[in-house]
């Protein structure tokens, strides 16, 4: 029996997702589109789609509530979290088929990198920096950042619904750092799966080039594009767009703009809900370094869920895009010219792709809304809230925000150095400093860490004149020969490249 209204599609079925072997009424989990003029899609179709056919971003028609579950899911092992949480957002996979790919992908043996002493089944450790203030370690995955807490499991997905559909995929993604590696980390040697990933040429660290440049995989391929990020990720979403061209060679995308991604990212928010406290009545605070808003676009989620959040603490750079913006109420994303070129690399943007789907919420999940703020931005301009009954709403989400600067960050670097004998990266270390602004007695604040500081030497070697160490594999990464095609900003040569390489 189907029930259609609007874009909502609700589908009686039984399912089994707790794995008790009594099945139970549900409704089907349904995706709809930020500008409401797509149809509403199933998980794995989305999953294999990235954008929305109108331009859209693709979110759950509803958030699940989840507090009457805490308890249960406080015990659980990291994948078995992940399981239980993913489980409330898809629901074309089946249940077993799904618990397995969350027990493959999250393994000591993957994250397995700098995990401290003690803690070696620990995915996520948390490590306490002084009372209330706590690091969620996210980097001990193969490319050394939080990407890959996300991105292995992607990697995992589209190799199994590929392989139930008996078809192939070209995955076209922007990085501005760390989602580049991750994603062909994820990807490499992945059947059915080819990846055309672009980056801004001479923008990321040496490291980060490495990682991505000397993979000589065959369905790995490298463009450097003379720009910025934001220059990539327009060609991303031009080409995505191009609905002809994309169906032709079933382009797909890795970006955070993939639902997947976020609802991946949803599960270490739990798990550092449960590591920083003691009971389901407390409260904690996130803070975040932000580029293109998916990893705090996670937290928002969890948070609508029912996560016993206080606040979110969003974290940028000197490219305060989205800290103006919870600061003024004006969103105004700058021109490539104006963005800066600074040592916490993977927030050098300016167009945050993930703000779509929090303003999508703001608005009250009214596309129409969205689709006018959205003319206004991809015509180069900016929206203003004040005035309007939406800037009133803005506090009821939790966030904050705040920025840092290069000295900032060096300043951090050493500060947790000299404290606590822990190297931080320069983007963790935004982080530290915004949530240093934002601590609250009773309420434990509980920063994301985003990278491990190998990835960005050469500011850790300004801020405390010695190297970080680095995995034994991993030594002398830049070094070895890289793979990479140049190219300027232009989305035809980019089909072009598509089109020889597919043919």
């Amino acid at each position: 029996m189907i029930w259609s209204k609007s874009t909502l599609e609700w589908t009686a079925d039984w399912r089994a997702h707790d794995n008790r072997g009594s099945p139970y009424f549900a409704l089907a989990m349904n995706y709809l589109s930020t500008r409401g003029q797509a149809p509403a899609a199933r998980f794995c179709d989305i999953l294999l789609g990235g954008l929305a056919p109108d331009g859209g971003l693709y979110l759950p028609q509803s958030y699940p509530q989840i507090a009457a579950r805490l308890s249960e899911w406080r015990s659980l092992s990291y994948a078995d979290l992940a399981f239980e949480i993913l489980s409330l957002f898809i629901d074309d996979i089946p249940a077993e088929d799904l618990r397995s790919i969350c027990r493959k992908t999250y393994t000591a043996e993957t994250y397995r990198y700098n995990r401290p002493a003690g803690q070696a089944s620990d995915i996520t450790p948390l490590t306490t920096l002084e009372p209330g203030l706590h690091l969620l370690e996210l980097s001990n995955g193969p490319t050394l950042a939080f990407k890959d807490m996300a991105m292995q499991l992607l990697g995992n997905l589209f190799e199994y619904a590929l392989a139930k559909r008996g078809e192939t995929i070209n995955i076209l993604g922007a990085t501005s750092g760390d989602t580049g590696s991750a994603a062909e980390y994820a990807m490499r040697g992945k059947r059915g799966v080819r990846v055309f990933m672009l980056s801004p040429d001479g923008k990321m660290s040496a490291f980060q080039r490495a990682q991505m440049y000397s993979l000589q995989d065959d369905n790995i391929v490298n463009i450097a594009v003379r720009g910025m990020f934001d220059d990539a990720q327009d060609i991303v979403k031009a080409v995505s767009n191009d609905a002809a061209f994309k169906a032709r060679y079933k382009i797909g995308a890795v970006n955070s703009i993939n639902w997947a991604r976020v609802a991946a990212q949803i599960v270490y928010y739990f798990k550092g809900y449960f590591a920083a406290t003691d009971s389901n009545e407390q409260h904690v605070a996130f803070c975040v370094p932000s580029g293109n808003f998916g990893n705090i676009c996670a937290g928002h989620i969890a948070r609508m869920m029912g996560l016993p959040i206080a606040r979110l603490v969003l974290a940028t750079n000197e490219n305060n895009v989205l800290d103006e913006f919870f600061r003024t109420g004006v969103y105004r994303p700058r021109a490539a010219s104006e963005t800066y070129v600074t040592s916490s690399p993977s927030m050098d943007i300016s167009k945050a792709s993930n703000f779509e789907r929090f303003v999508f919420d703001l608005v009250g999940r009214d596309p129409a809304k969205v689709r006018e703020l959205w003319q206004q931005v991809d015509r180069g301009g900016s929206f203003d809230l004040n005035g309007t009954p939406l800037l009133e709403r803005l506090p009821a989400y939790g966030f904050t925000s705040g920025c840092s600067s290069h000295a900032d960050r060096l300043q951090t670097i050493r500060e947790i150095w000299r404290r606590h004998g822990l190297m931080v990266d320069t983007h963790t270390a935004d982080g530290i400093k915004v949530a240093q602004h934002y601590r609250e007695v009773g309420v434990p604040m509980v920063v994301l860490e985003t990278a491990q500081a190998v990835k960005f030497s050469e500011t850790i070697v300004e801020a405390l004149g010695r190297e970080p160490g680095r995995p034994a594999e991993l030594a002398g990464i830049e070094a070895l020969p890289q793979r990479v095609v140049v190219m300027d900003a232009d989305v035809d040569q980019v089909k072009a490249l598509i089109e020889t390489s597919c043919t």
